[in-house]
Parts: structure tokens; sequence; C-alpha cells
């Protein structure tokens, strides 16, 4: 019998009038942390937004090519995952002149799949340069070779089975492209349903197919969209194995690896009723499920840009801070 489930109380919000007044703290969680190789004169032109850029410690390292300075940069980090330190790979969308990076990592990390949660261009903005073939012509970046096998469009999702080959050393892999089409701009999807069959329709697939390297998860700039789902697919592994379900130390794990992950408030409620809902499914099945949630403000559903969480009070004294860049 499935064990009673509990989600640890998250930082207290106040309601202020019509929208959430998140309550500062005095630290912001990673800030300080050097990103030296991001602001080099030789990679500013990598980076889609100025502000959003990785942190050395965390950055995923290209294989130098010779005679080109700093030719290891790409703004992508590792970020810890249910199962590893290094499970996922979050990325900003590639640029025109950054796609040629973007399928190197790919093939250095022996990736084998990739999470897209952007359209190319929304509300006339582009978001994401199309990296991939749109048919059965091939394409090619660099050393990289591309081939589509199919794909499967769905009203709210297109999944890609693609060939990829090193034409230097004639290797081919198989890899897959999850593309999650339905996500509107300066929002969040319609219904939890949606991101949460999603999800779980991407990790079946991780966990019946050889895994590979890291997972690579990007939207545009590569934190909002893309934490949201990282933590969504953190919480839903974490669920079948643990009794506590800590979605703060999730979210706070991840922006000490990449600056802004889960950027929104918006986002970071819409987690909590993709877990909740999950649960309440659960204990419809199971009369044993204990459900504990203490922090019923929190279904206010109002954009803010950018959000800031307080320290969260344990038993232990840990503070933990949470802070958005200023």
């Amino acid at each position: 019998m499935p064990p009673s489930r509990t989600i640890l109380q998250s930082p207290n919000f106040t309601n202020s009038g019509q929208c959430f007044t998140p309550v500062r703290s005095s630290a912001a969680v990673g800030k300080g942390q050097a990103m030296e190789a991001a602001t080099l004169a030789e990679n500013r032109t990598k980076n889609r937004y100025t502000n959003i850029l990785p942190f050395d410690v965390t950055r995923v390292k290209l294989a130098s090519v010779e005679d080109i300075p700093h030719s290891d940069y790409i703004n992508a980090n590792y970020i810890k995952g249910h199962s590893s330190s290094r499970e996922y790979i979050a990325a900003q969308g590639p640029l025109a002149g950054t796609r040629e990076d973007f399928w190197r990592m790919v093939w250095e990390q022996k990736v084998n799949q990739i999470v897209m949660l952007t359209n190319c261009v929304e509300r006339g903005q582009p978001k994401c340069e199309c990296y991939w073939p749109m048919d059965i012509t091939p394409v090619r970046y660099g050393d990289i070779g591309l081939v589509m096998e199919w794909d499967k469009p769905s009203p709210e999702w297109t999944i890609r089975h693609l060939l990829v080959k090193n034409h230097k050393t004639d290797e081919m892999r198989p890899l897959y492209h999850f593309h999650f089409t339905a996500w509107p701009d300066h929002g969040v999807p319609d219904t939890t349903d949606s991101l949460t069959n999603f999800v779980r329709i991407f990790r079946t697939h991780v966990n019946t197919t050889n895994k590979g390297g890291p997972i690579v998860v990007h939207c545009s700039a590569g934190v909002g969209r893309t934490g949201t789902f990282i933590s969504l697919d953190h919480l839903l592994q974490d669920i079948d194995k643990k009794p506590e379900i800590d979605i703060y130390r999730i979210v706070h794990d991840m922006r000490m690896s990449r600056v802004l992950m889960v950027q929104t408030e918006m986002q970071y409620i819409f987690i909590h009723k993709c877990i909740l809902k999950v649960l309440e499914e659960e204990k419809k099945k199971d009369s044993d499920y204990e459900v504990i949630y203490s922090n019923e403000g929190i279904y206010e559903n109002n954009i803010v840009d950018n959000f800031h969480m307080e320290p969260r009070n344990q038993n232990n004294n840990e503070n933990h801070t949470f802070l958005t860049d200023n």
C-alpha cells in the first residue's frame, strides 16, 4: 500500500489587494557566483539575453576548437535531478549563430533526448531558432548531420525521432525531440493535465530506453519554462519514492545551478497545482493517501515577472533564501 504523501510547507506569501506581495529575504540564492566565461567579449553574442548567463561552476563546457578562442562556451548549465547530479542540461534556445555549438554539446554529452518548451516565434517575437530538420531533407551544422525519421504531432506537443550523424567519425545515434507547443508566452499552460501528461509521456520514454547522457531542456531563455518542466519531472519521480515532496528545495537547488530557474510566481504556483492534482487523483484511488498543505493562499494566480521567496523555518534551523536578480 503506498505511503501517505506530504507537501512540505512553502514559504509564506502575503495577499495584498488583488495580487501577491512576495516577502523578500535578505540574501539571493545563487547570487554572487562567477559568470566570467559568459561575459568575455568573444562570448557575449552567444547569449540570447544579457541577464541570463550561466554560472561558471556548473556551465557545460564544449571541447575547444583549435585556433578559436573560448570556443568551449555555450549558455547552458548542468542541473541536478532525481537520479543524478547532472541529470539535465538547462539551456537557452539556440540562436542562428549557436546552432552548431548546440549540436556539438548534444553530441559530446551523448544526449539522446531534447525537451523544447517554446515555439520558434511567439507574439511576433523570435524565441528560438529552428535547429532540426522540418521534413525528410537532411540538415547539417558543422560536423553534425541530422535526418528526420518521423514526427508525431498532437494538439499540444510534437514528438520527433531524429538520426544524428557525426561526419568526422561516421557514427550515428538516435535522438528524440519532445516539443511542447501549448505554453502561452508570459503565462502557464491552460490546464495542469496538459503539462503533467507531457512530462509523464516523456519520463516513460526515458525509463524504457537507453538513457545515454543528460537530458537537454530548453525554452527561450532556458530558465522559466525550463525550470518548471524540470521541477515537475523531478517531483513526479519523488512522489513514487519519497514520503515528503519538497517543491521549495528543488527550486532552490536549481537556482544554485542556473539563474532564475522557475522565473515567475505564476510558474511556481503552477508547479504546486500540478502536484496537488496528481496527489488528489491518487488519493481517490487509495483512501490512505494524505495530502497536507498549509498555504491555501497560494492558489491566487496573478502574473509577477519575477518572484522572491522567504526562508522556510525548519526543525534544524536551516534558513533558505530565494531571490530573483535585481
